[in-house]
């Protein structure tokens, strides 16, 4: 079986180096907000390009606080693609703004830059821009627009470690920016993870008294803050595994690169890409109209898929307010997309056999 994502064989490239780490961390008796996290901060930060990151407990934490950091309010309004993983909206919606769905690409999957204007308001504080599958959201329109509009730029970077835009790396093309470290993340730890990433100092001061119960002081709590922390454990395998993320993405673009110019089958459609560095391959999504007929052919010939995501946010029952609503490229995207195996373990004659297999599907 050609695995989706083999996180053992992922992990144990670095085993030696992770135990020895580990062994660190318990032999120091502490385990929460000391040296492993402020030295893994330090390298992200430096790695992303921005002065200062916080290590939070995961994603959705990351831009949940980002959003209440900026003290946005009950109507406030942020725009954020329909084509994207929950989280995105939950963060929005959980702070009691307005999510505002704008379509995406339908090349890129990510959001479409030529739509946004029209649905600014007097309410509209935020652009979430998600660098989604791995590839940077176009961004010279969405930076015009916020100095015209004097908006926010938060970036949803969960999927996109290292994916670079005109020189620089997610992370630094916004205001501030939420990763996740979840497992099978490019930049994945053992369990659960996050950072907010800023080059804006009051940010990042208000966004570490946010994540630590409201608290610059212990017993002085001045926001209404969250328990949302990046363990040492978690810390120090990141500051591991950082060393080799972009080796490991260049062995994601080899891969993908190999699929685009391998893949002939006249029902498939492949990635398009701005650039080589614009996309870091956290999956490689192709489309068909033919999904579960290809997915079942393909999981029967022994290579597993999966399939990101296969209900759009407007028509989960979380959000039964939007369920008559009609976003048809959000929806022809959930409807065709399915992710073929990519990682930094997978071996050349895996690879073949992928692209042998999908090319004699008929």
């Amino acid at each position: 079986m050609i695995k989706f994502l083999d996180l053992y064989k992922i992990n144990q490239r670095y085993r030696n180096e992770i135990d020895t780490t580990i062994k660190r961390v318990l032999d120091s008796g502490w385990y929460l907000s000391g040296k492993e996290n402020e030295n893994f901060c330090k390298n992200f930060a430096d790695y992303c390009g921005v002065k200062y990151c916080i290590g939070v407990a995961n994603g959705l934490d990351a831009l949940n606080i980002i959003i209440k950091a900026y003290g946005f309010s009950t109507g406030d309004e942020i725009i954020v693609p329909a084509n994207t993983y929950i989280a995105s909206i939950l963060a929005i919606s959980q702070n009691g703004c307005a999510p505002i769905l704008v379509e995406p690409n339908i090349d890129t999957y990510t959001i479409d830059p030529d739509l946004i204007e029209e649905k600014i308001t007097s309410k509209t504080k935020a652009i979430m821009v998600v660098h989604l599958y791995g590839q940077v959201v176009v961004m010279d329109k969405i930076w015009h627009l916020s100095k015209e509009y004097n908006l926010k730029i938060i970036e949803d970077s969960a999927q996109a470690h290292g994916a670079m835009y005109n020189g620089k790396r997610t992370g630094n093309l916004g205001d501030a920016s939420g990763f996740s470290f979840y497992p099978s993340k490019d930049l994945g730890a053992l369990g659960d993870g996050g950072a907010i990433t800023t080059n804006d100092k009051d940010l990042y001061e208000k966004v570490k008294a946010i994540a630590n119960y409201g608290s610059y002081v212990k017993y002085h709590n001045i926001y209404k803050g969250m328990n949302s922390r990046l363990d040492e454990i978690q810390a120090a395998v990141l500051n591991v595994k950082l060393k080799f993320l972009d080796e490991d993405n260049k062995t994601r673009r080899k891969i993908a690169k190999f699929y685009i110019e391998n893949i002939k089958s006249p029902n498939i459609v492949t990635p398009k890409v701005n650039n080589e560095d614009s996309h870091v391959w956290h999956v490689f999504v192709i489309r068909t109209k033919r999904r579960n007929e290809l997915r079942k052919y393909l999981e029967d010939n022994g290579v597993q898929t999966v399939i990101h995501y296969p209900i759009p946010p407007h028509k989960q029952v979380a959000y039964k307010e939007w369920n008559n609503l009609s976003f048809p490229v959000t929806e022809k995207i959930h409807n065709e997309v399915l992710s073929l195996p990519i990682s930094p373990v997978m071996t050349k004659e895996e690879v073949r056999k992928v692209v042998e297999l999908v090319n004699i599907w008929e």
